[in-house]
């Protein structure tokens, strides 16, 4: 079958095995000073390797490749220890991978192996999961997207008063890089102040985008917000990025944090730049 798996560029990878512990699937082996992918059978695609590679030796591709077993993959983590089987539910959750999730837990309860308590990244301390669940995570962090009937919006409620939004979550640090909606997208990738600043945010800028947001200052894990945004790039046909920042300094941090992610993805995606003054109008846009 043809689905996604990773690739290894033996060139670019220097041996430093900084990816293995980031598969708790046991797909990758350091063998001859090279990082290997031993088992298409063990490997989700879902690409936890990515963003530890300080290569850029790693990418999600699509090939013809042996179906992904989650049964085969437990019966390897179950004997390395809760520690082990803990990181692996948290991978499943974070991107939102709900079959294979249940999958999981169906292995351990058939076996009698204790689940252990795990959290989601984004959710609130504290917000951890174990025992009998449908689906561990934080419901605020859960991948939907949002119809929106224009007419009868339009019919109800005052023109400029509709809500663009199609979907949720749209913080970058919980948005999950699988999630359908980033396919065929034009996206919106805005620093957090901007929607409080410039009044025509939702029919100017947010119309028919997809929406994650993030600041450039303030959010701490810069390295994962571009790790992350590549993968988004990587896994999906992005049709065009709109980046809108404030007019301080700090705030075009979200351009350059964009253009590094296009840069370690190899995509080439049209980028248009919108600036937001404090006082909330649009500044004249440097060229793209």
């Amino acid at each position: 079958m043809k689905r996604k798996i990773i690739e290894i560029d033996e060139e670019k990878c220097t041996g430093c095995g900084r990816c293995i512990p980031d598969c708790p699937e046991g797909a990758l082996q350091l063998i001859d000073g090279k990082a290997r992918l031993v088992s298409d059978l063990s490997c989700d695609g879902l690409g936890a390797c990515l963003g530890t590679c300080p290569e850029d030796a790693i990418s999600v591709i699509e090939r013809e490749a042996e179906p992904y077993s989650e049964k085969a993959v437990m019966e390897r983590i179950a004997l390395q220890g809760e520690a082990v089987i803990r990181a692996h539910l948290e991978h499943l959750v974070s991107h939102g991978e709900k079959d294979l999730y249940d999958q999981a837990i169906e292995y351990l309860d058939e076996h009698h192996i204790s689940i252990p308590r795990h959290s989601m990244k984004g959710c609130p301390p504290g917000s951890s999961h174990g025992g009998r669940h449908p689906f561990a995570g934080c419901p605020g962090s859960f991948a939907r997207s949002i119809a929106r009937d224009r007419r009868s919006d339009v019919q109800r409620i005052p023109a400029g008063s509709v809500s663009e939004l199609r979907q949720w979550p749209v913080q970058l640090a919980l948005l999950n890089p699988a999630a359908p909606y980033f396919e065929d997208a034009d996206l919106l990738i805005s620093a957090d102040c901007v929607p409080f600043a410039y009044a025509g945010f939702h029919q100017d800028l947010l119309r028919d985008k997809i929406l994650i947001i993030f600041c450039p200052k303030l959010d701490t894990d810069i390295d994962g917000y571009i790790a992350r945004l590549a993968d988004i790039f990587t896994r999906h046909a992005v049709r065009s990025i709109t980046v809108a920042h404030m007019e301080v300094p700090c705030c075009s941090g979200v351009r350059y944090v964009v253009d590094e992610a296009l840069q370690r993805s190899g995509k080439k995606i049209p980028v248009k730049e919108v600036t937001i003054t404090i006082g909330g109008k649009v500044a004249e846009s440097p060229p793209s």
